[in-house]
């Protein structure tokens, strides 16, 4: 299919969270959908707004699912983000961490401090989705904003996919705090550039032979369309088919799921 449509593509950037996967349920059978992906001749990189797990996590997974791939095909918004902050804080900063451990352990091994919940001296506010989530998380987080710490959202996703369907995601937690501060976030994740820009330059192509593959419109297809790249949209996750067609400019190409587009 995507040749028929976009004949000069030679790259692919690939959402993993309701393209892949919803949670731990896979969506097709992943191993013969990247060896056709291997066969057709397109180089391609996963490249997700979940800031939850390590690469090394998602590698984990996605052996679990009978994908092995190298470490340059795998990058998140956690690791988008201390990418970022190495670039502005060259000689390491006090980091105060709102998400899960996987975000916490990917700034540490870039050389980032993580300090401990209650303290009180810190450079740096990161944000993402936590589980455990509390009002005392966000009343600290929120004073240390307030105070001037750098304030960073992983990425802006309202909703996660689950078996159980949508639950709220990191953009909740990131909105609750922009709210409380009246500080905006910089965000790193899609739609923002940050994720899309690093992953063309491990891929070695320019935006118009990229084709970026997603399930939300807001995050994976507008950004993608704003960084140039062209876009296919998979009905497999958050946005549908009406709101594909009814958002401008349109996806090239909307496909039920990464089977149907590949194959």
């Amino acid at each position: 299919m995507i040749s028929e449509h976009l004949p000069n593509i030679k790259g692919l950037i690939i959402d993993m969270d309701g393209v892949l996967w919803n949670d731990t349920q896979p969506i097709g059978d992943l191993p013969a959908i990247f060896r056709e992906i291997s066969d057709l001749g397109y180089r391609f990189i996963l490249a997700t707004n979940n800031a939850t797990k390590t690469i090394d996590e998602y590698h984990q997974k996605l052996q679990g699912f009978g994908v092995k791939l190298e470490d340059w095909q795998v990058i998140n918004s956690a690791m988008a983000a201390g990418i970022f902050l190495k670039q502005k804080y060259p000689q390491g900063a006090r980091i105060h961490v709102v998400g899960q451990p996987g975000l916490k352990k990917t700034l540490s091994e870039l050389g980032f401090q993580i300090v401990s919940e209650d303290e009180t001296l810190v450079d740096i506010v990161v944000a993402s989705l936590d589980l455990n989530l509390s009002y005392e998380k966000l009343k600290h987080a929120a004073l240390l904003i307030r105070k001037g710490a750098y304030f960073i959202g992983t990425n802006l996703d309202p909703t996660y996919p689950t078996p159980e369907g949508f639950i709220p995601g990191s953009g909740t937690i990131v909105r609750a705090l922009e709210t409380a501060t009246e500080r905006k976030a910089k965000v790193i994740g899609k739609p923002a550039p940050d994720l899309y820009l690093i992953a063309m330059q491990r891929l070695q192509i320019s935006p118009e032979e990229t084709l970026a593959i997603g399930d939300r419109l807001d995050t994976d297809i507008a950004g993608a369309q704003a960084a140039g790249l062209r876009t296919a949209l998979l009905l497999s996750g958050a946005s549908t088919r009406e709101e594909a067609l009814n958002f401008q400019p349109h996806p090239d190409i909307i496909a039920k799921d990464l089977t149907e587009l590949i194959f």
